[in-house]
């Protein structure tokens, strides 16, 4: 049982409002304090999950946070990031300093209501545009061809894909799907129609399930307030229980250097009132979002972190309490919490070739794509696409029927039968860093990305970790 060490002052929600209302988040751009880097600063009075809408917020810009230094102890909280483009660049285009500092200010939850387009081209639209159509959240056991079958039966009845986002790890498979009636029919909000291609779903999810796995399909009509895409998925994976098959790693146990896989240690502070999680993982994008994810998802409340990294290898150290005032005092709530860390960091991992579409989009679109892949023995480990107007944007990653890397000739195959809508991003291992002949005159765009991850979080001395651990006050850049 957790040792509850601190209790916590529960606030009423219409007085936690009007506090917000009162001392507003104050959110400073500095880039005159580093050459290589944006400071993105931010004060604001503390409450549960504030953490996690400034690092969402960030990494929906596909922006880079290189560090991070966190502290909320009392009513206040106050972080500093150093943040850069996926580029490597400062922040100095003025919409998109605008639109950080309106979003993190104090009608975050309304969001923008500009539109900004990222470094990466992808336009971020108002956060009400989620809310316009209806969701179909989907878990189940992993296997070739599942989400072909979906998408087939959603054309079959009728619904247009208007975005779709996926996930799978450990045998689990997670999904979310907004769609339509139909090319131009409007938002479905019938309850009758909603059902029925919601039993249509569960009839496709479940048809190859085997003893003791299970499968759930919820539809909902447009509605606002929706749970971010990528923090849904945690949710829906974690639920599955995904996270039991993950082995922790104890970081006191000898490790090579250069070791990336997840290490996670926890340990107590009793003197202090903490618990304090250490992790070392592979460095990559929006891990520190996904980390929080999982803190705030299982209720603990960080009080103090350090982010960083030294090379390829990502640290973060967190000191945190339950929100009821515990600490971790058992094995195994130190065990569950460090599966659920281990499973947060995996579950975004890309495995496979990437593949990149952009293309006029048109009804049964993803359905024909995802036959094609399946009808040459591919299977999707990840989706990401959403439609801008008459456009189509958004990455696959693929691998064969085995959950091994895909040979380069099936891919070429694949996208000279699709055509010119798709390119490769991003190739495995094994496969040479030159295109070859054939794909040189079909004219595919290849881009080599080597084993280190393209963009670092930057270096960050263990010294500093350690500063942290003896500095219980305000952390400063």
């Amino acid at each position: 049982m957790m040792e509850t060490v601190y209790q916590p002052c529960y606030v009423d929600s219409q007085l936690e409002l009007l506090i917000e209302r009162i001392y507003p988040p104050r959110v400073c751009i500095d880039n005159d304090t580093f050459k290589d880097c944006t400071l993105v600063k931010v004060d604001s009075a503390n409450k549960h999950g504030i953490l996690l809408e400034m690092v969402q917020v960030l990494t929906d810009l596909d922006l880079v946070i290189s560090k991070s230094y966190i502290s909320s102890d009392g009513g206040w909280f106050m972080d500093v990031f150093h943040v850069t483009d996926q580029l490597g660049n400062k922040l100095t285009d003025e919409s998109l300093i605008h639109y950080i500092q309106q979003a993190l200010c104090a009608n975050r939850r309304e969001g923008s209501s500009r539109t900004v387009r990222t470094c990466m081209g992808r336009e971020m639209l108002p956060r009400h545009m989620s809310s316009e159509h209806a969701a179909a959240e989907i878990i189940g056991t992993d296997r070739p061809g599942l989400l072909s079958e979906i998408f087939a039966v959603l054309v079959d009845l009728g619904c247009n894909i208007t975005a779709a986002v996926a996930w799978t790890h450990h045998k689990s498979a997670a999904s979310i799907i907004y769609i339509d009636e139909g090319w131009n029919g409007g938002a479905i909000k019938d309850v009758k129609r909603l059902a029925h291609v919601q039993e249509q779903l569960e009839n496709v999810v479940g048809a190859h399930n085997g003893l003791g796995e299970t499968s759930s399909v919820r539809l909902t009509a447009p509605s606002a307030g929706r749970t971010h895409n990528e923090r849904r998925l945690h949710q829906l994976m974690y639920a599955n229980g995904d996270y039991e098959q993950c082995r922790c790693r104890d970081d006191s146990k000898i490790c090579k250097k250069s070791c990336t896989r997840t290490h996670v240690r926890i340990e107590s502070c009793k003197e202090k009132g903490y618990s304090i999680i250490n992790v070392k993982s592979r460095d990559r994008s929006k891990l520190l979002f996904d980390t929080v994810c999982a803190l705030t998802d299982l209720q603990y409340i960080v009080f103090h972190a350090a982010v960083g990294s030294n090379g390829t290898v990502a640290y973060q150290e967190y000191f945190i309490r339950h929100i009821g005032g515990c600490i971790l005092d058992t094995e195994f709530e130190r065990n569950r919490l460090s599966q659920a860390l281990v499973a947060a960091i995996e579950r975004r991992a890309s495995h496979g070739v990437r593949l990149e579409l952009r293309a006029q989009n048109r009804m049964g679109l993803l359905s024909d794509l995802t036959r094609i892949f399946r009808e040459n023995g591919l299977s999707i480990s990840a989706i990401n696409i959403e439609t801008n107007g008459e456009r189509v944007v958004g990455s696959f990653y693929v691998m064969d029927a085995s959950g091994n890397d895909v040979d380069r000739q099936t891919v070429e195959l694949v996208i000279k039968e699709i055509g010119g809508s798709i390119s490769v991003v991003q190739e495995p291992p094994n496969w040479t860093a030159r295109a070859s002949s054939a794909r040189e005159k079909q004219g595919i765009e290849v881009t080599r990305i080597e084993d280190k991850p393209r963009f670092s979080l930057g270096n960050l001395l263990w010294s500093q970790l350690e500063r942290l651990s003896s500095n219980f006050g305000s952390i400063r850049s």
